[in-house]
């Protein structure tokens, strides 16, 4: 009789356990997910970090490539996906999801206009008029004052060089 108690508690916790096991692994999932910075120029680097993937997994968005996550050793996964060049400016959305879930956690950032430098061109990107015409003038001013101060020293010698 005792044996048929112990079995039968046995088989009930088994079956707790295992009914509770799916609940469990559905709550696991990206949970703390965080963007920094919130807002990133187009070609600019998000950095994207998720708590309770701890087995790597996915970021998402249509504003960069598909990026994976990588878990450091405190447990956090982070992923840092660069902004495509020609996404337009404006508000996006990004989706991590674990290897290990099919739960989806999500924040949004804004992409912002680039502001890119003509540095290092060499040349070529020629003058405008205007300052083509500013430059004749420093010349002309230049020489200008060049001959005069060459004619009043030979006033001043006696007219010689």
């Amino acid at each position: 009789m005792r044996a048929s108690r112990a079995l039968a508690v046995a088989a009930t916790a088994c079956a707790a356990v295992g009914l509770t096991a799916p609940i469990a692994a559905a709550n696991n999932g990206p949970t703390n997910v965080t963007v920094s910075p919130t807002q990133v120029h187009q070609g600019g680097s998000l950095a994207v970090s998720a708590m309770g993937c701890g087995h790597g997994g996915t970021v998402t968005s249509n504003a960069f490539p598909k990026t994976a996550l990588t878990v450091n050793s405190s447990g956090h996964s982070a992923a840092t996906p660069r902004i495509y060049d020609h996404a337009t400016p404006g508000r996006y959305n990004l989706a991590v999801r674990c290897s290990d879930s099919s739960r989806v956690a999500t924040a949004t950032f804004t992409v912002i206009r680039g502001r890119g430098a003509q540095g290092g061109l060499g040349g070529s990107v020629a003058p405008s008029s205007t300052e083509m015409a500013v430059g004749g003038s420093l010349v002309a001013g230049a020489a200008l004052g060049g001959a005069v101060f060459l004619t009043r020293r030979r006033r001043l010698n006696g007219g010689k060089a």
